[in-house]
């Protein structure tokens, strides 16, 4: 198994502003912990992690060796990586390749929105297991770490197979000249210039929002197409809405709607229009300046010079369905265990 834990999930700006609590890093090797235990009782063995510069790695080497010195059941045998930090995404793109070439069967992803997407764009035909650990948690679990832990050993250990564990994930992919990057949940066009501070809280800004999905009861960016025309996982489309305000047609806006865009902030933003994103036809965007954000965070500046398009992809990464793996497992006894034997691995 792998596992990527962003040191820097959960503690952005948005929280700051919106009076959220920071995700803390001691809670992230708690999570860890109940993966690994998870892990040892379905059979787990070997656990790739990356490592990182924040206390994440130290704080689980800690309880490793409390375990030992205690004498109590072994967790599965945990490698860091060897690489070099740059304490930017670099790391996870790096780390997840190298998870890749290691074999591993799944990847549990700690994290939000935005650690997701550097993960999936690097992660190929790998599985996914997620779990909310961010700030934007649209498109991981959030969900108690034992059970992902569970399912993903049950899948490892090839009790669950991929067509009864896995489902496939829409994506974004925006191209802007030459360049080209991913988004899982959805891409936003706003009317600042410049990259600055990467996340978007300000509804004045936001000019025009892509979702691959948009579901009621998400928080962040999606939640504004969510208002207007929601759009479920496993639906084969996506949709779109242009805002009013500063920029937008005179006479276009036609009302709004009351988003939680943050943790803590519910804002009115102006709809312009709205309709549906279909699969395999790029659209241009509206905007030839702003920045584009991915997934919650700004990422790329539009200067008028470079045409823009994006495309609503079906193909995206894999992930664990938690409860259909566990369903599974359950019905052909994969947790059982004989009477007269004792406790152990399935």
């Amino acid at each position: 198994m792998g596992i990527i834990a962003n040191p820097a999930s959960g503690r952005d700006i948005r929280r700051l502003t919106s009076r959220a609590l920071v995700f803390p890093t001691v809670e992230k090797v708690n999570m860890i912990e109940r993966l690994l235990g998870a892990f040892a009782a379905t059979g787990v063995q070997r656990v790739l992690m990356m490592p990182d510069l924040v206390g994440i790695a130290a704080g689980l080497l800690r309880a490793i060796e409390g375990r030992r010195g205690q004498g109590e059941a072994a967790w599965p045998e945990v490698e860091f990586l060897e690489m070099p930090l740059t304490d930017s995404a670099l790391d996870t793109v790096r780390a997840v390749e190298r998870m890749r070439a290691a074999g591993v069967a799944a990847i549990v992803v700690l994290g939000g929105d935005g650690t997701h997407r550097i993960v999936a764009g690097a992660c190929g035909d790998t599985p996914l297991a997620t779990l909310s650990s961010g700030t934007n948690n649209a498109f991981p679990d959030l969900r108690e770490a034992t059970l992902t832990g569970l399912a993903a050993g049950l899948f490892a250990s090839g009790a669950v197979s991929p067509a009864e564990g896995l489902v496939g994930n829409k994506r974004l992919r925006l191209r802007v000249g030459e360049r080209e990057e991913l988004a899982l949940v959805e891409v936003c066009v706003t009317r600042l210039e410049h990259v600055g501070a990467r996340a978007v809280w300000d509804p004045a800004s936001i000019a025009e929002v892509y979702a691959a999905f948009a579901e009621p009861d998400a928080i962040g960016l999606s939640s504004i197409v969510a208002g207007v025309s929601p759009v479920g996982r496993r639906q084969p489309h996506g949709a779109w809405v242009h805002c009013g305000g500063a920029g937008a047609e005179v006479g276009a806006e036609r009302g709004g709607v009351w988003a939680p865009i943050a943790p803590g902030l519910v804002v009115p933003v102006p709809i312009a229009a709205s309709g549906l994103l279909q699969p395999g036809q790029p659209v241009a965007l509206r905007s030839l300046r702003g920045s584009v954000a991915l997934d919650g965070e700004r990422e790329i500046e539009l200067d008028g010079r470079q045409m823009a398009t994006l495309t609503l992809e079906l193909d995206g990464p894999r992930s664990l369905d938690v409860p259909a793996t566990l369903g599974a497992a359950i019905r052909r006894g994969a947790l059982r265990y004989p009477a007269a034997a004792p406790l152990g691995p399935p």
